[in-house]
């Protein structure tokens, strides 16, 4: 029996509807199912052999009334923005500017009638982002009123920029970062970056620092990846002690405590990677923690993996030659090389000639084998092939990239900082933080306005740069404020290509992929001299950099990415393709007006802002049609954006996808991005570990920079929320 009552749907708990995991509410046998909740599950039942996607817009309408109740009633703009401030819900960000502007530029936001797209896109939005009362019971900020409050506070008083990031927001052709658009602008929130990534030397100075580091980031709500390559393995000596050093597994167990203890006020659960070169003595100790089988003493929860590959190891494993792994330790001693700062593409095989270090024998394809189990089990470990990312660094003069951050497109220089006893001064080096957003590829390419979009987007993410400052993390700030590193990324790939009817993977699809790319290098690096120009300032040791000395532009310079197909010509009608000849012009506007930012590209899973977005997460292609996600008590359907009985055909799951054709469209976009793409694997039970293994040497054969993890449709890795950005 069912009885409909307003906002909710009354169901007798004795009458089976199969309702799973939806939102409930018990009371004497009833179970009070939300009406937009409903609404939402109804798309699934099938009417004519087709989704009632009318049913998912009419939860949207259903949910937006629930919103309009639970809202903070204001007299006017000013009242509201005063009585936040006042109540220590957002900084002072106010007096930067005029209350007409602010008004004018928050009336014009509302005017155009922005409407979510889906209900997923507008429950995520008000569940994960929108500003509420401390006790939760009404809300704070619409969606307008969270894009203006991110736009003024990230123009800083300039209110051109303002009033243009705001439009490009609520266009949704530019979105923020969940760190930066869940925090800019509140009193009580994280920071705006979304992860860091800190180096340990070889001390207990070092590992308790780190320690601190990781705690006090994890506090701000970021996703923290740290090195462990320098540690000496498992039976080391220490103070000429054989055997005395425990390896690296123990520290990983203090850093999974820390992350489990420490959080940003709970809004956000404390993440972490912890990264191992594969040379590592203590690699096989490294793998068991996410295996079934492993020591249960050292199996990890919560905490993730990742590996760092240099080309050696592939090459080994693709010849089929034994490799060697080395304790770090006796590394140090004959060459005075943190293990991190050995270039084993280049000094392996006097590695392995040298008696005095201690090393050992394993087969590089059982190893691949191994990981490729492990991943089966747990999605894990991540994989970093830094031979790949340093051969077209092009900043390989000031420093080497070592590791990658959680979700593995944050490639950047590192150094090791040394810390010291107490009453001896610290060496702080550079880490690394990464300061993200993304372009809605769908929206971009419709309003074709790309080079402006970019400007913004830029901009924007330079004052997210600006504006942080990591005081409780030294090594961080240093580099922040040395390098002014951003990382611009894109989604709905998967959905722009579905919409026109060009299957993902297909010739259309690189072709496309290499020119969009191509002209986001550009715009980036244009955007990057206009800003060293307004400021006057390049990033420390531009001159040293393959943009001032011209050679990372020879491949633009002689060669032309401009599409050759019809179809594809036609996406980019009304937009200006960057020539051979443009690009030559850039080289000489770079040499005169420097650069801001060292790093500009980075290509995020884009997981959570895609939903409110409603495109498709990253580059990457979808994993079901009509995407199933639980949260809570409540199961939500996510149907994909612009989805037709049309365009059905053009919406293949990963799970049947060519993982080769995959990693080629990949391969395409890396070529001009300057950091890496998080890169997920899609596998069925019925692949081998061989044929994993196989993929591995592949994604790296083809240029690939990293591989994220792997899943299946049996079991996957838990997502990176800091970085799902």
């Amino acid at each position: 029996m069912t009885f409909v009552n307003l906002e909710y749907i009354i169901i007798n708990v004795s009458d089976n509807y199969g309702l799973g995991g939806w939102e409930v509410f018990y009371k004497k046998g009833l179970i009070f199912l939300k009406n937009y909740i409903k609404l939402n599950n109804e798309l699934m039942q099938k009417k004519d052999g087709w989704y009632q996607l009318d049913k998912d817009r009419e939860a949207v309408v259903e949910f937006k009334k629930e919103v309009c109740k639970k809202l903070y009633p204001f007299d006017g703009i000013e009242e509201r923005f005063k009585w936040l401030i006042e109540n220590n819900y957002y900084v002072d960000f106010f007096k930067m500017y005029d209350i007409a502007f602010i008004e004018n530029l928050t009336i014009h936001i509302y005017e155009y009638g922005f409407k979510f797209q889906s209900y997923m896109a507008i429950s995520k939005f008000y569940q994960s982002y929108a500003l509420k009362t401390n006790d939760k019971k009404y809300y704070l900020e619409t969606y307008e009123e969270r894009i203006v409050a991110c736009a003024l506070f990230l123009a800083q008083g300039d209110e051109d920029f303002a009033w243009s990031l705001a439009e490009a927001m609520i266009m949704q052709e530019y979105q923020p970062a969940t760190p930066t658009f869940m925090n800019t602008g509140k009193a009580r929130a994280g920071e705006m970056i979304s992860c860091f990534l800190l180096e340990m030397a070889d001390s207990l100075n070092s590992i308790n620092y780190n320690m601190n580091v990781m705690g006090q980031l994890s506090k701000i709500g970021g996703g923290v990846a740290t090195s462990l390559s320098n540690l000496r393995s498992r039976g080391e000596a220490i103070k000429d002690i054989e055997g005395a050093a425990s390896g690296v597994v123990p520290v990983m167990k203090l850093m999974e405590d820390t992350f489990s203890y420490v959080n940003q006020l709970g809004a956000r659960a404390g993440a972490g990677v912890a990264n191992l070169n594969i040379f590592h003595w203590d690699v096989q100790d490294f793998l068991q923690t996410k295996q079934i089988a492993g020591d249960e003493k050292s199996r990890l929860q919560t905490l993730s993996i990742g590996l760092v590959v240099p080309d050696k190891f592939m090459e080994l494993a693709e010849k089929g030659e034994d490799y060697y792994v080395f304790a770090p330790h006796t590394v140090y001693k004959q060459y005075g090389l943190e293990f991190n700062d050995i270039d084993f593409d280049k000094m392996y095989d006097d590695l392995v000639a040298n008696p005095h270090v201690r090393k050992r024998k394993l087969n590089p394809r059982e190893l691949l084998i191994d990981i490729a189990k492990t991943q089966f089990e747990s999605g894990y470990p991540y994989m970093t092939y830094v031979g790949n990312a340093n051969k077209v660094h092009a900043l390989k003069d000031l420093g080497t990239i070592k590791q990658s951050n959680l979700c593995q497109e944050i490639m950047q220089l590192q150094e090791t900082s040394i810390i010291n006893d107490y009453g001896v001064e610290d060496e702080i080096k550079r880490d690394i933080n990464c300061n993200l957003g993304s372009l809605n590829i769908v929206n971009v390419m419709e309003n074709k306005d790309m080079q402006q979009t970019v400007e913004l987007a830029m901009k924007a993410l330079t004052s997210v740069s600006d504006l942080s400052n990591i005081a409780n993390a030294p090594g961080v700030k240093k580099a922040n404020d040395e390098l002014h590193s951003v990382g611009l990324g894109a989604m709905n790939l998967h959905g722009y290509l579905a919409k026109n009817k060009i299957s993902y993977g297909s010739k259309l699809s690189l072709e496309f992929v290499n020119t969009f790319f191509m002209m986001m290098n550009y715009y980036t690096i244009l955007a990057s001299t206009e800003i060293a120009k307004e400021k006057g300032e390049s990033f420390l040791g531009f001159e040293e950099s393959e943009y001032y000395k011209g050679s990372y532009f020879e491949k633009y310079i002689n060669n032309d990415y401009a599409p050759k197909s019809k179809k594809v010509i036609k996406l980019f009608e009304g937009m200006h393709i960057p020539t051979q000849e443009d690009w030559k012009q850039l080289v000489n506007k770079v040499k005169q007006d420097g650069m801001y930012n060292a790093y500009r590209l980075a290509i995020a899973p884009t997981q959570s802002i895609g939903y409110v977005q409603n495109a498709t997460p990253s580059i990457a292609p979808i994993v079901d049609t009509v995407e199933i996600r639980t949260y809570g008590n409540s199961t939500t359907y996510y149907p994909m954006p612009y989805l037709s009985q049309q365009n059905y055909f053009f919406y293949q799951s990963a799970f049947e996808m060519d993982m080769y054709k995959y990693i080629d469209l990949v391969a395409t976009a890396q070529e001009h991005i300057d950091q890496g793409i998080s890169t997920i694997l899609y596998v069925d039970s019925e692949t081998s570990t061989r044929e994993l293994a196989r993929l591995y040497i592949y994604a790296w054969k083809k240029g690939l920079k990293s591989l994220y993890y792997t899943r299946t449709r049996l079991l996957s890795a838990s997502e990176c929320e800091s970085c799902s950005v």
